[in-house]
């Protein structure tokens, strides 16, 4: 199989696998999914590290069609049972440690779930639906980065055709895992498809990023750490958006085929850092550029990349999808959902989180 395929009219799910759900992004495309696919029964397995919240999912803790399991997906026991008992059609793999910073200081944490820990599950699926004769019927999504694709210059854009030039331990671990995915496709015939995003913001993200660091440091006037002089470039999708691409593309995406994700808002991290230093202290009823002096240069990150934009034509002429909001809508939405939930804000930050949903789980047996 080496050419994308199209599915003969929208996919249906009975049983979906979603790894990492409880994570930023996994827990925006859980709560769509179980909105948009009612007939979907979905399972969440999520290990719980620093950045799964359970928090994040608590308004469908309680869905019919909703189950929560605590585990690795480098578990293959773990695994096999959960196939076995689910029956699962279809997987969404957001699970995958993500923070270029972290994969700087512990690379091999990295390597080990983004590039085994896929394998691992991809292979528990080949044998499942090789056992129960579904392998046509069922549909692996691996969720990915354009950070696979390097650094751009001052011009172009990321295609789906860019060749993978990945440049930190955490990229070269999702160009690894994507390497693996279309060898399982290719190789055994796997149902595959993959996307590549560019960074992602809105609501419920872990406060390491750059949004919610920001806002966060602006509201208690802390320093605000931009790298080096803030020139480098992102291109922004809100989570939402993504989630919503992440739900075409498993529904009626290419079997064999990669999409391309963008927001198509490329800003500078300074000029981003400005625009959130307007919007909060705005909404704080401060000055306009109080909080300007709080920027402070601190000495750039270790194999930065300095730009990335992604060229989504290929997902909407496609599949028609392209982003709903503008940048200045999400930006402000975001803004104020932190603003309005800075005590969730508190207790991620503080790790509160992580030890009632420890105690929580484990008091349901």
């Amino acid at each position: 199989m080496t050419e994308p395929q199209a599915p003969h009219s929208p996919r249906t799910f009975q049983s979906l696998l979603i790894t990492g759900g409880a994570g930023f992004i996994g827990s925006h495309v859980i709560r769509r999914l179980l909105r948009t696919q009612p007939q979907t029964r979905i399972v969440n397995l999520d290990a719980l590290t620093y950045a799964g919240n359970l928090a994040n999912l608590a308004d469908v803790e309680a869905h019919d069609h909703y189950t929560f399991v605590k585990g690795d997906i480098q578990d293959a026991d773990l695994l096999t049972a959960l196939f076995a008992e689910h029956a699962f059609d279809g997987v969404i793999h957001l699970a995958a440690e993500s923070h270029v910073d972290r994969s700087i200081t512990n690379p091999l944490a990295f390597l080990e779930t983004n590039i085994l820990g896929t394998a691992t599950l991809l292979n528990v699926a080949k044998q499942s639906w090789t056992e129960r004769g579904c392998m046509d019927e069922a549909l692996f999504y691996h969720v990915s980065t354009d950070e696979v694709y390097g650094s751009l210059g001052q011009e172009g854009l990321f295609s789906e055709t860019t060749p993978y030039d990945p440049r930190s331990p955490y990229s070269a671990s999702k160009a690894s895992s994507d390497h693996v995915v279309r060898a399982y496709h290719h190789t055994y015939g796997m149902p595959i498809v993959i996307s590549n995003c560019s960074n992602n913001y809105g609501s419920h993200q872990f406060p390491e990023k750059l949004i919610p660091l920001m806002i966060r440091n602006i509201v208690d006037e802390r320093p605000l750490p931009v790298y080096g002089e803030g020139i480098n470039v992102r291109d922004w999708l809100w989570v939402e958006d993504h989630a919503s691409a992440i739900e075409v593309i498993l529904t009626q995406g290419w079997v064999g085929d990669t999409y391309n994700i963008g927001g198509l808002n490329e800003w500078r991290n300074i000029d981003l850092v400005h625009k959130l230093i307007e919007l909060v202290d705005a909404r704080l009823n401060r000055p306009e550029g109080t909080s300007k002096a709080l920027i402070t240069f601190v000495k750039d990150r270790a194999g930065h990349d300095l730009r990335y934009a992604i060229d989504a034509s290929h997902l909407e002429e496609r599949l028609g999808w392209k982003p709903s909001v503008t940048f200045d809508e999400g930006l402000a939405n975001t803004v104020d959902w932190y603003l309005q939930n800075q005590a969730w804000m508190d207790e991620v930050t503080s790790g509160d989180y992580q030890q009632y949903y420890a105690q929580h789980y484990a008091n349901r047996g």
